[in-house]
């Protein structure tokens, strides 16, 4: 493996921003500070843009095996590299549901000399599967996942024994999608009546309610608290779900809690002009959520931010009725530049995205020497320019859907280059040809 000096880069990592060069062999950080005078194989002058750790994205949906007309682990983690994410985690909600080892076991074949990022896979929670969720190898699987509540019917659970069950012998993180599907039914059923199947995309934050997150994640909290277990709740998207959780740092904390990138960058005034493109579950709700949920960030109600990217083809997502519509957006690409808006707007600083999307999310999951600049870690990095914009569009999204929910937006900010492993896999623009050198994630367990 060949050797890389990134040198003029401004770093930004555990709270602080600092000019430093990084020299980079063997696929990990060697040495970090100013001039450093080595030979290397490789140099990549970073002009002053900013050095930061890559995105480690928790939360994706990759839809391979099984549903590879949306997307696979080759166009994925392509459209993942060029938007500074170097490691993932994928969902279990594929064909067939990654509900045993040995479907744990092939996906990482799958993954194996395919995947550009960093892999890591859940084991889904069901009623049938709890020896085997006692049981798991917490190096096969990075969580386990349940559904509480919502829309999968097969790995829904909302037995209050079997989710004790589930949160007291899990050897790993245990993360949970919380929306009450009773609620939403009988919303879903009241517009109907009103609207038959027209009914309008505006009305998806109406009928899948903050009220109906926040049942389902109060239920799961108690069941969490009363066997003191740890449980991780995903995508919070409302004001009221923020009453769950308790601001704090990390370490102090039993019950977490997420926000993706789109609950902070859109709101239910969006659905007029993106209809369909926009329906995702949990939904985009209220600009005064948003704002809520923007300040949950900042005082540490809310750990981490992920993607919850979740392709599905455009002629699924436009000209159909709302019940039609799939819910789930392309978002791996653009997530981190969302991000970087609020930097722009003065509303996150640079070390809080960093923290958010990286540092809290190697500490959250145990991942072993990722998610920090430091030497002997792997070198997963990400090189911005907070100067030069970069303007989404359909025709540039790299994922196998080919498009976007962010199209015309001009972000302010561009990735200049992806290093996974120690390796230049993205750079101005460009995919660099080279075998893919995504690697297993491991975990301090």
């Amino acid at each position: 493996m060949s050797s890389l000096l990134v040198v003029n880069a401004k770093l930004v990592n555990e709270g602080q921003i600092f000019e430093s060069d990084v020299y980079i062999a063997e696929g990990r950080i060697e040495a970090i500070g100013p001039s450093i005078g080595r030979q290397a194989d490789q140099l990549l002058d970073a002009q002053g843009c900013y050095l930061l750790p890559g995105m480690i994205d928790y939360q994706v949906h990759f839809r391979e095996p099984g549903l590879t007309s949306k997307g696979d682990l080759w166009t994925e983690t392509l459209a993942a590299v060029a938007g500074g994410v170097t490691s993932f985690m994928d969902m279990p909600n594929t064909l067939p549901a990654t509900l045993s080892n040995e479907l744990l076991a092939a996906k990482h074949q799958l993954a194996a000399g395919r995947a550009l990022a960093n892999y890591g896979f859940y084991l889904g929670a069901s009623n049938e599967n709890i020896e085997l969720i006692k049981s798991v190898d917490g190096q096969l699987a990075c969580g386990v996942n349940v559904f509480v509540g919502s829309s999968c019917a097969s790995k829904l659970v909302d037995d209050p024994d079997v989710l004790r069950e589930i949160l007291s012998n899990s050897p790993v993180l245990v993360t949970a999608h919380c929306e009450d599907m009773p609620l939403i039914m009988e919303n879903e059923e009241s517009y109907r009546g009103i609207y038959g199947d027209n009914v309008p995309f505006e009305l998806h934050g109406v009928i899948r309610s903050d009220e109906a997150c926040y049942l389902a994640a109060a239920r799961l909290i108690e069941v969490a608290h009363d066997c003191k277990a740890r449980v991780h709740i995903l995508h919070i998207s409302s004001a009221k779900e923020l009453e769950l959780f308790a601001a704090g740092s990390l370490e102090e904390k039993l019950i977490t809690a997420e926000v993706c990138s789109h609950y902070l960058h859109f709101s239910d005034e969006d659905y007029a002009s993106k209809q369909g493109l926009l329906k995702c579950n949990p939904a985009i709700k209220t600009a005064e959520d948003r704002a809520v949920l923007i300040q949950g960030v900042l005082d540490g109600h809310l750990d981490i931010i992920g993607s919850a990217h979740a392709p599905h083809l455009l002629s699924e997502k436009q000209g159909q009725t709302y019940f039609k519509t799939p819910a789930g957006m392309p978002m791996v690409q653009d997530a981190f530049l969302s991000l970087l808006e609020n930097y722009h707007a003065g509303i996150f600083s640079l070390e809080v995205i960093v923290e958010k999307t990286s540092h809290a999310v190697a500490q959250l999951f145990s991942i072993q020497e990722r998610g920090f600049i430091r030497e002997g870690y792997w070198a997963d990095l990400v090189l911005v320019d907070l100067e030069q914009e970069q303007v989404a569009t359909h025709s540039s999204a790299l994922a196998k859907c080919a498009w976007t929910p962010y199209e015309g937006y001009h972000f302010r900010s561009r990735i200049v280059s992806t290093l996974v492993n120690g390796q230049l896999v993205w750079h101005q623009g460009q995919i660099l040809e080279r075998p893919p050198v995504g690697q297993a994630l491991r975990f301090n367990r």
